[in-house]
């Protein structure tokens, strides 16, 4: 019962591959470049592009399970392929913004829940993971805090709730693993509601000295993220902020509400990634 891991460089991909190895059972891991990957000795590497229905044939041969990221762009040539392939069972690791009650006019969201509607059209059992903001996310700090610079961000005090990758992960397991949650569908969150200002005081208190921050503009924000990332999806991020900055996010299912263990914290997210933020 080989589970295909797509996005097998990302930080849920690699957790849940290490913990698929540790348990014993076959994984195999996926990535628009195999060579770039890093891997438990034993673990079958391929390539797969999910834009690119060519690479779908070779790495879903033997495969029952997947681990799937969302991407539209190939998403009915996926299910066709992962169906003749004898597929039983896929995780997709979606976004919580398809709860968004505008989520069909909403780039971010829209991206997540054609894949999403897909799936539920096929016959093919799903299980559906809505995480909100990642633990994560604070990797884009790195550069600016590890070089002694101010923290420039739209809606400071915007209140959310992030998530561990590495909770994402146990929960993608038990749905991998026969749990009761196979099948289900999961807003997951962290336990803790915190501001982009509180993130920035737990990574202070780990680093031992200040980060100051600087709120700018909207439209300075926007002018900065669309150097990422598309301008639609720019303007999304911006309006979850926006909303978040009025009504804080709520906490949803964690991986204490599902299975019953603690969810992972930010102070401790921090401290696993503290070399990130230290002076280069």
């Amino acid at each position: 019962m080989t589970t295909l891991v797509t996005g097998a460089r990302g930080k849920i991909g690699q957790s849940l591959i290490a913990k698929l190895r540790t348990a014993g059972l076959p994984v195999r891991a996926a990535s628009a470049d195999p060579s770039a990957l890093t891997v438990p000795a034993g673990v079958d590497v391929t390539e797969l592009r999910l834009n690119a229905p060519e690479t779908f044939d070779a790495a879903l041969a033997g495969i029952t399970q997947v681990l799937l990221y969302a991407e539209p762009a190939g998403i009915d040539a996926f299910i066709t392929a992962a169906r003749a392939a004898g597929v039983e069972h896929i995780v997709l690791v979606s976004s919580s913004a398809v709860l968004s009650p505008t989520a069909t006019e909403d780039s971010l969201a829209a991206h997540h829940l054609n894949v999403e509607n897909a799936l539920a059209a096929s016959d093919i059992a799903t299980t559906v993971l809505r995480p909100g903001a990642f633990a994560s996310n604070a990797l884009g700090w790195a550069y600016f805090i590890s070089n002694g610079l101010p923290i420039e961000h739209a809606y400071a005090d915007a209140a959310i709730v992030p998530i561990h990758t590495d909770d994402i992960a146990d929960i993608a397991y038990a749905a991998l693993t026969g749990h009761e949650l196979r099948g289900g569908t999961y807003h997951v969150t962290g336990e803790q509601s915190l501001t982009f200002r509180a993130q920035l005081a737990a990574i202070s208190e780990v680093l031992g000295r200040d980060i100051p921050i600087v709120e700018i503009t909207p439209d300075a924000a926007r002018a900065q993220l669309a150097q990422h990332m598309p301008a639609a999806m720019a303007d999304s991020l911006l309006a979850y902020w926006a909303s978040t900055s009025e009504r804080p996010e709520p906490i949803a299912d964690t991986t204490r509400s599902l299975l019953g263990t603690p969810a992972r914290s930010f102070a401790q997210w921090a401290h696993e990634h503290a070399d990130a933020f230290s002076p280069n």
